[in-house]
């Protein structure tokens, strides 16, 4: 069975690269409808690319470099984007040059549709799958779960503490993994906070009488919001220069799991947090089917159900 990931995950791994060093191989690759992966390094004037298959010319015409260029549906920036990045295919055709030299014609396009047909389109609420991020604006994060197919996930998604962008969990690159929210034939929304871990899970990590790092992220008139982790923020007594986005350390003066809250005290205050933590997961499965955020003895009801649409 075809797995299929995220464009970058078969760069570099042993049957990638044994399925390109050869002429030979790349035939085999061909006739067993293999999906692989190589870097762009040319997008001509017209738009089609030009791969390094090690030392073999391959080229992806601009009408398969994409689903929906053909149609006009997708804008060829999703061609020309690709340059120095790698990029899936699988192989049509093969021939040869008036030097004699091989020429191989490959299909991001099918690659494509096959990711759709035989994996995105089965996807549910509540299935967990791998996922790349692309790029980020300020209402959400768009990731690759399959072949350069692109999913929305919203920032309100992202984590249950509040970010003013995702950049300030995310870069460029960062391989993660997500929920399923919806979808409607083939757009897929994630989520992400339900994988990162209940309040219990998350306050676990912590006692009262430590003293330890956090980022500011909002201040108020009453106080100071400070994430400890992405899924758990305490609220701290205001503390003269406390800007959002603020590296802090804090002193955790309680942990009051009914009422949901941490009470900290700021300690000292340092330049704006500059890089994101490793993502840390508490869910590991395939699937999720509900997710309680709060604690079993707190009024306050904080529920993910994912229902089959």
């Amino acid at each position: 069975m075809t797995q299929f990931f995220p464009e970058g995950t078969l760069i570099g791994t042993y049957e990638n690269e044994r399925c390109l060093k050869s002429i030979s191989a790349i035939t085999d690759a061909m006739h067993e409808g293999k999906i692989l992966e190589a870097v762009v390094k040319v997008c001509d004037c017209s738009h089609n690319l030009i791969l390094d298959l090690y030392g073999i010319k391959g080229i992806i015409l601009r009408e398969e470099g994409a689903i929906g260029i053909k149609e006009g549906k997708t804008r060829d920036i999703a061609i020309i984007s690709r340059v120095n990045r790698p990029t899936c295919f699988m192989i049509t055709e093969i021939s040869f040059d008036e030097n004699g030299s091989p020429v191989v014609m490959l299909s991001r396009r099918m690659a494509q549709e096959r990711c759709m047909n035989n994996y995105i389109l089965n996807l549910i609420p509540g299935d967990i799958v791998n996922a790349k991020i692309t790029h980020l604006e300020p209402f959400g994060a768009f990731a690759d779960i399959g072949c350069g197919i692109v999913s929305l996930l919203p920032i309100d998604s992202i984590s249950v503490s509040r970010i003013e962008h995702p950049k300030q969990r995310f870069s460029i690159g960062t391989d993660i993994k997500a929920v399923v929210k919806s979808s409607d034939n083939g757009r897929i929304c994630l989520s992400h906070k339900e994988l990162l871990g209940t309040w219990e899970q998350n306050a676990s990590l912590f006692e009262i009488g430590e003293t330890v790092s956090g980022i500011v992220r909002s201040v108020e008139n009453y106080g100071a919001f400070i994430e400890l982790t992405p899924n758990l923020a305490g609220l701290a007594e205001l503390h003269e220069g406390l800007t959002t986005g603020m590296e802090v350390s804090v002193y955790i003066k309680n942990i009051i799991p009914s009422k949901m809250k941490i009470k900290l005290i700021v300690i000292d205050t340092f330049e704006k947090a500059k890089n994101t933590s490793p993502i840390k997961y508490f869910y590991n499965e395939d699937r999720i089917e509900e997710f309680l955020y709060s604690p079993t003895d707190c009024e306050k009801r904080i529920y993910t159900l994912f229902e089959k649409e």
